[in-house]
């Protein structure tokens, strides 16, 4: 999540709201009132209130309308909240569930951060270790074996071969364990995997990005 969160009391000028997100470069504002969430304002719900392009208003009426409506007008006031203890797969199961693409995080009701897409998706490439140099071997297990992670460590450990991150997807019925490993490791690491009886290839190549 994002810590360094800029909230916004209820009787705050949308125009003021407005220049605030245009020079932080972020699209949504938590609307705090005593010090309880109360709202949030975004790009959107600014745009949902504002006058629509076949209007009349000339643009000197439409930054005066601007000027006297406060975020208290325009907020969504239904808003989806997560705990900061609670798991990443809990905040993209919201998100997915009510489809919106930003939550804030609070601590017993205080604000104390917010998740957007953007940062799952940064949480993903640090999770795949996607900005460190690389390579991915993937070892597919068609069924259920226990210890398998086990093995695996054991096999790697023996052949003075290190792991970078590791994760367990699903092809269908297929366990996938994707090992990220060192770039030059990638040919031995399968290599050693297949002598042991593993089902495994090099499948990419990471290259650190800048």
């Amino acid at each position: 999540m994002s810590t360094n969160v800029i909230t916004v009391p209820p009787e705050t000028k949308v125009s003021v709201a407005v220049n605030m997100m245009k020079e932080n470069n972020i699209h949504r504002l938590p609307v705090i009132s005593d010090g309880q969430l109360v709202g949030l304002v975004t790009q959107g719900t600014v745009e949902a209130a504002s006058p629509s392009k076949a209007t009349s208003l000339s643009i000197y009426e439409y930054n005066y309308l601007l000027n006297k409506m406060t975020v208290k007008e325009v907020m969504e006031t239904t808003v989806r909240t997560i705990e900061a203890d609670d798991f990443l797969e809990d905040a993209i199961y919201e998100m997915r569930k009510y489809q919106v693409g930003v939550l804030p995080v609070t601590d017993q009701g205080d604000v104390v951060g917010i998740i957007t897409n953007n940062d799952i998706l940064d949480a993903f490439l640090d999770v795949t270790d996607y900005n460190e140099d690389g390579t991915v071997v993937q070892v597919f297990i068609p069924k259920d074996r226990p210890g398998v992670i086990f093995d695996i460590g054991k096999i790697m450990a023996e052949n003075d071969l290190n792991i970078q991150t590791l994760m367990v997807t699903h092809q269908g019925t297929t366990k996938v364990v994707e090992i990220h490993v060192d770039k030059e490791d990638g040919v031995s690491v399968a290599s050693k995997l297949r002598e042991a009886g593993f089902d495994a290839k090099e499948a990419a190549h990471y290259k650190k990005v800048d």
